[in-house]
Order: structure tokens, then sequence, then C-alpha cells
């Protein structure tokens, strides 16, 4: 018995000391990754990674022997890949997948800018191993790459699903070293155009609709009087992003309020009695708590015409909420700080479409941004029903929409059907 226990307890103190001794080596790689990412692979110190692991410098020279050989860890050891990973399994199903992995990749290699520029700069000076395992590492990202592609049925017809995943993980590195090495002042004005651009690159059957700027109205027919009911007019991607893009120029309030009317589908008078506390955000999701006649939950998509913006924590809305110092209870204000009106919100919207061309001539409103809301999550598959609670609208008020889902369906069948010929 006393043999079992003394055996029992050398078991114990050897499962400490490899529990102890892998805790210090995930340490040790996990603070070389940070400090490389921030710093540069040459100007961090073993001493400064040392320090910030909270080891001795020794203990870091036993392990790894040497700052190559705890490269070549980080290489290995760092989730990396696995962050990736992640970030592919967020966008899956996303509407425009080239600009949302374009997307995703930039924001992935812009965490570890200095790291990225110490890889490929820096490479010559490294030993063969380590040029090797850097190789083995761009090989399984692109394996990450090819899988993401096949998923969403991405490609062309001159060009395998490998060579796209290669030539656009070219692209995408090399505008982010550019990036990183020229303190921003790129070949590209804006990061939206140079996915755009990505996007006509490799997608040869590119639908005009998507990134045209004609005018998508259908006028439904009320089912009582045959008369023209509702018309409906859901906006082009590239009219919805420029919206974006001005907005986010004229401020944190302008960008937040054009992300609740495309992202959540609310109406004027729901933006104006918005309050912080119907405001909920998480990891997971993103939700507005909607109080009035039509009571009722929504969440706030991130993914709005093929783009993302943000996170469910970290979005237009959260930051403009965040960056505010007052006490007041509603979501937008005037410049008064008093509660927004309609009047104020038509004027943040007017300077919103500032330099936005009409849509065949026609005003761009408010409303237009809950239409194309509308038409967006029924052309990914929601139902009716579904859209009903969502929208608070009657499922008789969504018949012009079904109309409209089924027109662009078929106009988008009827022109891949030409060009397959």
């Amino acid at each position: 018995m006393t043999h079992l226990v003394e055996n029992n307890q050398r078991k114990k103190k050897t499962l400490t000391m490899i529990k102890r001794k892998v805790s210090s080596r995930e340490k040790i790689v996990r603070s070389a990754l940070q400090l490389f990412s921030t710093r540069g692979i040459t100007a961090t110190t073993t001493k400064e990674i040392a320090e910030q692991a909270g080891v001795n410098e020794v203990t870091l020279f036993r392990q790894f022997g040497s700052k190559h050989g705890l490269l070549l860890a980080v290489m290995k050891e760092a989730p990396i890949l696995s962050a990736m990973q992640a970030e592919l399994s967020e966008i899956v199903g996303a509407n425009d997948p080239l600009v949302a992995y374009g997307s995703a990749g930039l924001e992935l290699l812009g965490r570890v800018p200095e790291l990225m520029r110490s890889l490929i700069g820096e490479t010559s000076q490294s030993p063969l191993e380590n040029q090797q395992a850097l190789g083995e590492a761009l090989k399984q990202a692109n394996q990450q790459t090819v899988g993401y592609l096949r998923g969403e049925q991405v490609g062309r017809d001159d060009l395998s699903v490998e060579e796209v995943a290669s030539l656009l993980n070219t692209l995408i590195v090399g505008h982010a070293v550019m990036d990183a090495s020229s303190g921003g002042q790129t070949l590209w004005q804006q990061e939206a155009d140079f996915l755009s651009a990505i996007k006509r690159l490799f997608i040869s059957s590119e639908h005009a609709s998507e990134h045209g700027l004609t005018q998508q109205v259908t006028t439904a027919t009320s089912a009582a009087t045959g008369e023209p009911a509702v018309t409906v007019m859901d906006l082009p991607a590239e009219v919805v992003r420029s919206l974006f893009q001005n907005a986010k120029k004229k401020g944190p309030q302008a960008y937040a309020l054009v992300y609740v009317l495309f992202g959540a589908g609310l109406r004027v008078e729901e933006v104006l009695g918005l309050m912080r506390s119907q405001v909920f955000a998480s990891k997971t999701q993103h939700l507005l708590n909607l109080s009035g006649p039509m009571a009722r939950q929504v969440s706030v998509n991130r993914w709005i015409m093929g783009n993302r913006y943000g996170t469910y924590l970290k979005n237009p809305l959260t930051q403009w909420l965040k960056s505010r110092a007052d006490d007041r209870p509603e979501v937008f204000l005037d410049e008064s700080e008093e509660a927004m009106t309609e009047a104020g919100l038509n004027a943040l919207w007017a300077s919103v479409l500032e330099g936005v061309e009409p849509v065949l001539g026609g005003a761009i409103l408010p409303f237009h941004a809950r239409q194309t809301w509308c038409i967006e999550l029924l052309t990914k598959g929601m139902s009716l029903e579904n859209l009903s609670l969502l929208s608070g609208f009657s499922l008789d008020e969504l018949a012009p929409y079904a109309t409209r889902t089924k027109e662009k369906a078929a106009l988008e069948q009827a022109l891949a059907i030409d060009q397959k010929n």
C-alpha cells in the first residue's frame, strides 16, 4: 500500500513538472509572438522575451537554443493558423466571399505587422530550417484558403482553385506588407477599392447587378384593390459601400446611423426612439430590443452587402456609444446633445449622401436602407415568416419583397446561362 502511495506521489510530481515545463514554454512562445509582432524579430531581444514571459533568460536558451530556435517554435507552435481558421469560419456564407476573405486576411495580418515584415524581409538571414518552416506554414495557410474557396464555390474557369488561392494570398500579403512598410501609403487609396478589384479579377462571371449602379425596383399590386401598393428599391452594393465610406468620414454617429439602418432594417421612428439600454452586444451576437407598437428583437448584421463592418462587440454602433462622454439615454443625438429629431436625422442622412449619385435620378432615402436589408435577408434564404418577425412587416406587406427577390434570382440565373454558352 505504501509502495502504491509513493508511486502515485512520484507520478503526480512528474506530471506537475511536465505541466510546469509546458507552461513556461507556452509563455515564452506567446511572449515572443507578441513582441515579434509589434517590434520585429531583429529589434526584439531574448532578454525582453524572457522578462515578459516571467522566466529566466537561461530557461529560454535551454528550451530553444537561440532566438532563431525560438522563432522556429513560434512558426510551428503559435496559434496563427488556428486564428486564420477561426476567421474563415466566421465568414462562411458571406454574401461576397472574395471580399470577405480579403478583408479578414488583411485584418489578421494587420495584427502582426512587424512579424510579417521581419519574416519576409529577414528570411535570407534565417537558418534553412526556419525558411523551410515558413514555407510549410504558408502552404498550410494556402490549403485553408483552398478549402474556403471550394466551400464558397469561388473560382474561374481558366484557373484551378489552388491557383486562385495562391494568387489571392500573394496579393493580400503584398498589400499588407506595403501598408505596414509605407505608413499606410499604398497604391490603393481605400482598402475597399483594393478588395473590389480582387473581386473583379478572380470572378469572371461577375453579375452586373452586384456592382453596377442600376436601380432595382419592383412595384407590387395590392391583392385587395389591384392598384400599385409598394415600390421596392433595394440599393446596389456599390452604392451601399459608398454610403458607408461617406458616413465614416462624417463621424462616428453618422457611421453608426448608416450601420443601424442597413444592418438592422429599422424604421426612422425606431432609430429616433432607440435607447442605449436597448442595445445588447456580446461575443456571439448583437441585438436591439425594440419597444413600442412593433416591439421585437432584431439582430444587427455585421455583414452588409458583402462587406463586414467590425465584430459583434466592436462595430460602428458600439464604437459610437463607447466614444460618448454624455449620460443621455438616447442612442442618437443632435448637435446640442439632445434627442435627435426627424429633421436632424434627415440632415445627417443628407450629409452622408454628398457625392453619391442618385439611383436613376431618384433620391436615396433612409427607408431604402430598410428595403435593401429585407431583400438581402430574403436573398440569403430567410423565410418570409421569419423576416416578418424581424421587420415588423405583415406577410402581405412583404409580398413585393418576395417578388423582387424572385426577380433577382431569375436575372442571375439567366445571366449565368448566357455566360456558360
